[in-house]
């Protein structure tokens, strides 16, 4: 059987190449959905992508993963500090939960110190930009093997 995973980029994400370069990098979603599919063809897994900037809709894809995925990868983006709804959303899977983030938040402002997410999931990386992502997939890929 084919693992499916599901990665989550929340708001802002879509404007990634255009927003704040020197924190985010000139790489955009639609560069970094390829990355990890390619990468996930490469190792046997199917690998969907979805971004919103609406905090209901990541909720409700959230939702959705429980009975169809093996595994999420999320990057929660400014929502890491403040939603409880996809915190609330994270504890309903029984499932590997990945959160990726591209900058360090720890080196940042001192209100991005604080996930709402880092107790909840089973790991998380923060601060190696687009690459950030192939380190939560394969970390993924072996928790599942």
């Amino acid at each position: 059987m084919k693992h499916k995973i599901l990665v989550i980029h929340g708001p802002n994400l879509n404007m990634l190449g255009k927003r704040e370069p020197e924190k985010y990098g000139t790489s955009t979603l639609d560069e970094i959905n390829t990355l990890l599919t390619t990468h996930g063809s490469r190792t046997g897994i199917d690998v969907q992508t979805f971004q919103s900037n609406h905090e209901g809709s990541i909720v409700e894809k959230i939702q959705q993963a429980r009975d169809v995925y093996n595994a999420l990868i999320i990057n929660p983006a400014a929502y890491t500090h403040t939603s409880i709804a996809i915190r609330d959303a994270v504890l309903l899977l029984d499932i590997p939960v990945v959160e990726i983030h591209l900058s360090n938040i720890y080196k940042r402002e001192s209100f991005r110190h604080k996930s709402m997410l880092c107790d909840v999931v089973t790991g998380q990386i923060a601060g190696f930009g687009m690459y950030g992502y192939l380190m939560a997939l394969d970390a993924i890929v072996n928790i599942l093997q």
